[in-house]
Parts: C-alpha cells; sequence; structure tokens
C-alpha cells in the first residue's frame, strides 16, 4: 500500500456483529410469517454464511432440500420480509456497533481519510444501521456507499470493492479493506486491496492468508485486550487498532 488515502468498511460482522442476532433472527421471523416450518439455529446460520448474500443463503438452502422450492419473485419477496423485520431490530437498538469502530471512523474523518462502504447486505439494511446505529451525518462521511445487488457477482468476487474504487476515483494501492470473513478477504484482495480482518465468533475459525492484520476487533483504549491473531508486518505490540498503526503499513 503505498498510502492510506481512504478506509473501505465490510458491514455485517465488521461494523456490527449483525449476524447472528440480526440477520438470523430476522430470516427465521419473515419465515414464520409466511408459512414456513424452517428455522436456522445458530449453528446452522454459521453454515450458510459460507454462501455470501441472503437470497443466495435462502436459495441454497432450498437445494439442501431444506425449505421448499420458490421461484426467484417469492425469494426476492421473503428476503424482503426479512429486511423490513432486521430494520426493526436495528430501530430497536438490538445490534450496536462493536468496539473500537465508531473511534476508527471519527479518527479517519478527523484526518481526512476518505471512508466508503463497499457490502453484499442490502441498502435499506444498510440505511436502517446508519441511520439508527451511527446517526445521519454518516449517509455525508461515506463518499460511497456500495451495497446489494449494484454488482451482479457477490463476495468473494471483487467486483463490489472495484465498483466502490471506481466510483471513489482511488487506486488500490492507496486504500485499505476492513473485513471480517475469508470471503470479504478474498474479494478485497482480489481487488488488489490490502486487508485488515476484526474476526467474530462466526468467522474467528476461518483461514486469512493475505491479510496484512488479523485481530479478535478494533479495540478501545484502555478496553478489553485486542488479541493479534496474524501480524505478518509485525505491528504488535498495540492496545487498539488506530490511523497511526494502520498507517505503518504504507510502503510496509
Amino acid at each position: 500500500m503505498k498510502s492510506l488515502d481512504c478506509m473501505i468498511f465490510d458491514v455485517d460482522g465488521t461494523l456490527a456483529d449483525t449476524e447472528r442476532d440480526g440477520h438470523r433472527v430476522a430470516f427465521n421471523r419473515a419465515f414464520a410469517d409466511a408459512g414456513l416450518s424452517r428455522r436456522w439455529d445458530v449453528a446452522t446460520y454459521g453454515e450458510l454464511l459460507a454462501v455470501t448474500g441472503g437470497k443466495e443463503r435462502i436459495r441454497r438452502d432450498i437445494a439442501l432440500g431444506n425449505m421448499p422450492a420458490m421461484d426467484d419473485d417469492a425469494i426476492a419477496r421473503l428476503h424482503a420480509a426479512k429486511t423490513a423485520h432486521y430494520q426493526r431490530l436495528i430501530a430497536e437498538g438490538a445490534i450496536p456497533l462493536r468496539p473500537g469502530v465508531m473511534r476508527l471512523l471519527e479518527e479517519c474523518v478527523a484526518a481526512g481519510v476518505t471512508l466508503a462502504i463497499a457490502t453484499t447486505t442490502t441498502p435499506a439494511a444498510l440505511d436502517a444501521l446508519i441511520r439508527h446505529v451511527m446517526g445521519e451525518a454518516w449517509f455525508d462521511r461515506f463518499a460511497v456507499l456500495a451495497a446489494g445487488d449494484i454488482v451482479s457477482a457477490k463476495k468473494p468476487a471483487p467486483d463490489i470493492y472495484t465498483y466502490a474504487l471506481e466510483r471513489l476515483g482511488i487506486a488500490a494501492d492507496r486504500a485499505l479493506a476492513v473485513e471480517d470473513s475469508a470471503n470479504g478477504l478474498r474479494s478485497a484482495r482480489a481487488a488488489g486491496l490490502e486487508c485488515i480482518v476484526t474476526v467474530n465468533g462466526y468467522t474467528e475459525r476461518q483461514r486469512f492468508d493475505g491479510a496484512a492484520l488479523v485481530v479478535s476487533g478494533l479495540g478501545e483504549p484502555g478496553g478489553e485486550a485486542v488479541r493479534v491473531l496474524a501480524d505478518p508486518h509485525h505491528l504488535a505490540p498495540f492496545s487498539c487498532v488506530d490511523l497511526p498503526l494502520l498507517r505503518r503499513l504504507e510502503r510496509g
């Protein structure tokens, strides 16, 4: 990475722990509303996370014989119902940001580092997280919000990151991606980006070959110590992931 002019964040599992107690719960409520008996428990949803995208996870579960066959329109309606439930969960304050996320974002704003989002979550779900958890001002603080089906090939394909970089007008070697999963890492790296990974309970046992840094979270000064899981650039020791630390990756 030549310079750190931009940081591009994934959303689900990265900005907030949205998967287990957000999207999974919302899917189950949508299934119940539709009269389906299928419920995704924590372990099952963890397995389905190997597939990127909510509609794609439904299709995968259908292919496995766990749900009745549906056409694309029915899947889209089911997914839309799920998104509505997810938005309500966000509005109720059920899903806060992960520790250190707001701190790092605010450091970037103060330093003039451009911010962007690259996610496979729906624009409606992203909007709900920004509006109800981060605050309306953050709609303007992100230079690009690349989300959902804006590209046809989802992570681990590089398309969403390539799209974001094109919209930003920034070369990949001047930006850093922040992800939580192996699929996200592969997507960022395939787009030419350096990438740091902040794992969660669903992803901590995945392989993160090629990551610039793998940590248990971003951390807060004086808070719980950040566990360093991979540190190929020898950045440790550190108490939290902050902008001065990440700038050490420049020409590293």
